[in-house]
């Protein structure tokens, strides 16, 4: 089956056949499988390893943390995208409109404030975890409405850290 994916406005086209999957015109051999009861899965391209997370946010879009970078993409199957092309229609840009804890940590540093206007990829929270520091970044433009945590602020999975504006489409 072939996908298009849509990672930071930036389209692959992706084929899979079994456990061989064509990533722009580079074929390998690729495994998915998730840990039960969660939404933690490993990745195996090329019997290289990844551990991620998976987040459903609506039927195409999902969120993937990977080392504590939250990214998110657009996943459509050939049929849905030659519907969309032929009708004009699209899926609205949905964004992100909080910043959540990937784990729970310790928030090390705050770089947003409130009423400032970000770019995606920008650093926003500096959480350690395991005695490790994760730079969590925005996932899309948009515009600091509220940040709810502060420097030496122990956060658990799932927690709100920021609150951006809702501007219909950052």
């Amino acid at each position: 089956m072939k996908y298009v994916v849509t990672i930071e406005r930036e389209s692959i086209e992706v084929e899979v056949d079994g456990d061989r999957v064509t990533i722009g015109g580079q074929s390998y051999h690729a495994s998915l499988q998730q840990v039960p009861g969660s939404r933690v899965r490993h990745f195996l391209l090329d019997n290289r390893p990844t551990t991620l997370e998976l987040e459903r946010l609506s039927s195409g879009r999902w969120a993937l943390t990977v080392a504590g970078e939250r990214t998110e993409v657009e996943v459509l199957d050939e049929r849905t995208r030659q519907i969309r092309t032929l009708t004009g229609t699209r899926q609205a840009r949905h964004s992100t409109e909080v910043l959540k804890a990937p784990m729970p940590g310790m928030v090390v540093r705050v770089q947003a404030r409130v009423g400032e206007s970000v770019a995606a990829g920008a650093g926003l929270v500096v959480l350690e975890a395991m005695k490790m520091e994760n730079e969590l970044k925005a996932a899309a433009d948009g515009k600091v409405k509220m940040v709810r945590v502060s420097p030496g602020e122990a956060v658990e999975k799932g927690q709100v850290l920021i609150e951006f504006e809702n501007d219909g489409g950052r």
